[in-house]
């Protein structure tokens, strides 16, 4: 299987001139960002990151932030995102190259995997810790953000054990850790459990203690994602509650880790378009200022990230945002000067293989790719019983919605020769629509476009097929507010619309996905190949 890219080079405006649709693919991945959060006045503009980047957590190492996120269900997990001034970010790598049981992520399990999961810097290391609602938290670590990253280590068995957090007390050289619970999974929900913890990570010391019960708390509820730390003496907890469209950012505070916790609720949507503001993490820049990161559940587009001024006020509780309430534009952190940035998103496939920006809806297999020496990703046509619902195959390459309003494309060659065999271009949630190529009983290749509804268990056609001459075709969907999408495809003629607008769906946790597959029906030797070519959104 081709191993995915690891190149680190931040985004750069590009100096080439727009092509039309259809015209020749681009020869390289720079790109002007989809979205731009840095204005470029000494400004930003929220949301910092517009794609999917669940429960983000953040940390500063010098002059270096980084990032992680939830990653669910898909391979490689834990993303690593780096920035200088918490503004601009590119994607660097992924800390997990696979998820365990290797067993039990063969298929796709959007709502289990990497959640929430906690970066830490301590001892000279990286540390990342997380919780899989179905077995139980786990960490990894390395020297270098870049890795190599040790293997995952389970730290605490258990169902439902979720959003871990470790904290290495310089005060008094303990560790602890911290973590909430999803009711889903062991039957309770809306309290923190606290252990101390041996140094290295590998050990919890104690049974555990609840540290903070939110059902003791008038009006709380689903108390979840703390992230732990100790500041002026005391022993912080900023955790939010009241569910992920509708709560709040809440902080917690004891001079003993075991409690009592005092609180109070320091960041809420107020009279902001800025629903349910919460879950994130603190960090302190070199220049001795005070931000948090958080999420924003956005439907289809998932859970984007915003930045927040925070500050301390005269009874020493943090104040996030403006007075409480989240800003939408403000001065930028102190830093030196930074190149606007932004995940990368755009992939000319150099030598066959895909960038970071790729991840599969479960742990990927050898053969799903097919290496070769020019540009270009050639997918093999994967021999399955599934193909007639794309939320049941593994091996398709996806990556998050970019920003609100984009359009994306990709050229495709369609090479099996195997009846039945198809490739193409989807968006990917509950429901689903694709349009590519399908190779027919006689030999002909066609351009299909297909769709299944939420409930539905097997695509059906959303537009008539229509020849395909050449086996080759430019795909391209536009996406509009509200996750609208509609499909156009060139198979020589021109651009065309294919079917009518469809909206994107989210999975239970996760935001819609644009992706790439090929496929063919169960039968012996191989299936074939189809390749991408010019992977682009403008």
């Amino acid at each position: 299987m081709t191993e995915p890219r690891t190149d680190t080079a931040p985004a750069r405006p590009s100096t080439a001139p727009a092509r039309p649709f259809g015209t020749d693919r681009p020869t390289g991945t720079d790109h002007r960002p989809v979205h731009r959060a840095d204005q470029g006045d000494g400004t930003y503009r929220n949301p910092v990151l517009a794609a999917d980047w669940s429960d983000p957590d953040v940390i500063a190492v010098g002059d270096d932030f980084y990032l992680t996120a939830s990653s669910f269900g898909r391979a490689p997990g834990l993303p690593l995102l780096h920035s200088r001034d918490l503004v601009n970010w590119t994607l660097v790598g992924h800390a997990l190259e696979r998820l365990e049981p290797a067993a039990e992520f063969a298929a796709p399990r959007h709502d289990a995997g990497v959640w929430a999961p906690s970066l830490r810097h301590a001892d000279g290391r990286f540390w990342i810790f997380w919780g899989d609602p179905d077995h139980g938290i786990h960490q990894v670590s390395a020297e270098d953000i870049r890795g190599p990253w040790t293997a995952p280590h389970l730290l605490k068995a258990g169902k439902g054990l979720i959003d871990p957090c470790p904290l290495w007390d310089e005060e008094t050289g303990e560790a602890y850790l911290v973590h909430a619970w999803a009711k889903s999974r062991a039957g309770v929900k809306n309290r923190l459990t606290g252990h101390r913890m041996s140094r290295d990570g590998r050990t919890l010391l104690d049974e555990g203690t609840i540290v903070v019960d939110g059902d003791r708390v008038p009006g709380w509820f689903t108390l979840e994602g703390p992230k732990l730390y100790r500041h002026d003496g005391w022993f912080w907890i900023l955790a939010p509650a009241g569910g992920v469209e509708t709560g709040w950012q809440g902080a917690f505070r004891s001079r003993e880790f075991t409690g009592p916790y005092e609180e109070r609720i320091v960041l809420a949507q107020g009279g902001t378009d800025v629903n349910g503001p919460h879950q994130g993490g603190w960090v302190r820049t070199p220049a001795g200022e005070d931000w948090f990161l958080h999420f924003q559940a956005r439907g289809p587009y998932g859970r984007v990230v915003h930045l927040q001024p925070m500050a301390w006020d005269d009874d020493g509780w943090p104040v996030m945002g403006d007075r409480g309430e989240p800003v939408l534009r403000h001065r930028k952190p102190a830093a030196p000067p930074q190149p606007v940035a932004a995940p990368a998103t755009d992939d000319a496939f150099p030598g066959g293989r895909f960038g970071p920006q790729w991840q599969w809806t479960a742990n990927p297999r050898p053969g799903w790719t097919t290496g070769h020496g020019g540009d270009g990703l050639r997918l093999t046509c994967v021999r399955t019983g599934d193909a007639h619902d794309l939320r049941l195959l593994p091996h398709v390459l996806t990556q998050r919605l970019p920003a609100e309003t984009f359009t994306a494309e990709v050229g495709l060659v369609l090479e099996s020769t195997e009846p039945g065999a198809r490739a193409g271009l989807a968006v990917l949630g509950d429901a689903f629509s694709w349009i590519g190529l399908e190779r027919g009983a006689d030999g002909a290749v066609h351009l299909v476009h297909r769709f299944a509804e939420p409930v539905a268990e097997a695509e059906r056609d959303a537009a008539p097929p229509r020849p395909a001459p050449d086996g080759r075709v430019r795909l391209r969907v536009e996406v509009t507010a509200g996750a609208r999408c509609r499909f156009t495809a060139d198979t020589g003629d021109g651009p065309r619309p294919s079917g009518p607008v469809f909206a994107a769906t989210p999975w239970r946790w996760v935001g819609a996905l644009l992706g790439l597959f090929a496929a063919a029906p169960p039968g012996p030797g191989s299936g074939g190949t189809a390749e991408f070519t010019g992977f682009r959104i403008t």
